[in-house]
Order: structure tokens, then C-alpha cells, then sequence
């Protein structure tokens, strides 16, 4: 008879138990409900109201950051409102984002946001950035230089398409 194996056992992992979600992770998630709920607020508004509304989020949100990803997220914004003026500005999952149709094509996350060492700018699939059969979609930022702000335009001008 064989003997009966633990669930962990079958699936091939380790020893070491699921924790959960970080409380990085959780804030995220807190703060995509929070702004679901406020679009769903706003559904009967128009859509000029509604952009001017999530402009304003996001705005707030980067007032908030600590100094370093303040200047960081205001220069990614006026480089990504500037590069593509059709994109609308929203916050997902606490993050300035910028969408066309509803859909995020890219994204600013903090360093404080996840405790890390660097600040990220990501790229969604939604992004026409395809270069062959593999291409980066999210780059480390520490620091803007006047060439780094002329390929993050390039970069969201080609992620448009």
C-alpha cells in the first residue's frame, strides 16, 4: 500500500510555507479597491470630469511620495503627458499610470512603495514595444539625466504606437 503524501509533498515544493501577502502588497491591493470604488463614484460623470478627476489622483499621489520619487514620478509625468498628450493619467494600485481605452500602458512605482532601492518605470503588454523575441518592459530609475528623458519619450511614443 502506498503511503499517502502531503499536498507539499505532491506539488514538488519545499519546506517553507506560504506567508501570505507582504504589507507592501496588501497596501496595493487596498489602494486598487479604494480606486475602484471611486471610479465606480464617478461613473455618472463625463468623461472630461472624469479625466480631470484622476488627473487630480494621481497628482495628489505623487505629492505625497518622499522627495526623491516626488521629482522622479513629476518628471516621468510631464515626459509621458508631453510624448503621448492622448494618454490618460490614473492611479493603479496606488501607482501613476497612464492608459488609452481604460487599459494601462505604463506605470511609475515609487522605491518607498515596495522598499526598494530604485523607482520603476513598467510597461504594459498593452505597450508596442516588441524588438524580436525579447525586449525589457521595466526600467530601474535613480535618476534623470536629459538623455535617459529623451528615451523614456521614445519609449512611450513607440509604446503608442
Amino acid at each position: 500500500m502506498q503511503s499517502m503524501h502531503s499536498s507539499a509533498e505532491n506539488s514538488g515544493t519545499t519546506s517553507e510555507q506560504y506567508k501570505g501577502f507582504s504589507a507592501e502588497e496588501r497596501t496595493a491591493m487596498k489602494e486598487h479597491a479604494q480606486e475602484q470604488k471611486k471610479a465606480a463614484a464617478r461613473r455618472g460623470s463625463s468623461r472630461v470630469e472624469k479625466e480631470a478627476a484622476a488627473e487630480r489622483d494621481v497628482l495628489a499621489k505623487i505629492a505625497e511620495m518622499p522627495a526623491a520619487d516626488r521629482v522622479l514620478a513629476e518628471r516621468i509625468h510631464d515626459i509621458i503627458k508631453t510624448a503621448a498628450p492622448d494618454l490618460t493619467s490614473k492611479l493603479w494600485y496606488g501607482m501613476p499610470a497612464y492608459a488609452r481605452d481604460g487599459k494601462v500602458l505604463c506605470h511609475f512605482q515609487s522605491a518607498q512603495k515596495f522598499k526598494s532601492r530604485y523607482a520603476t518605470l513598467g510597461f504594459s503588454d498593452e505597450a508596442a514595444l516588441d524588438d524580436g523575441a525579447m525586449w525589457p518592459a521595466a526600467y530601474a530609475l535613480k535618476e534623470l539625466t536629459a538623455a535617459d528623458e529623451q528615451r523614456i519619450s521614445a519609449l512611450v511614443k513607440k509604446a503608442v504606437g
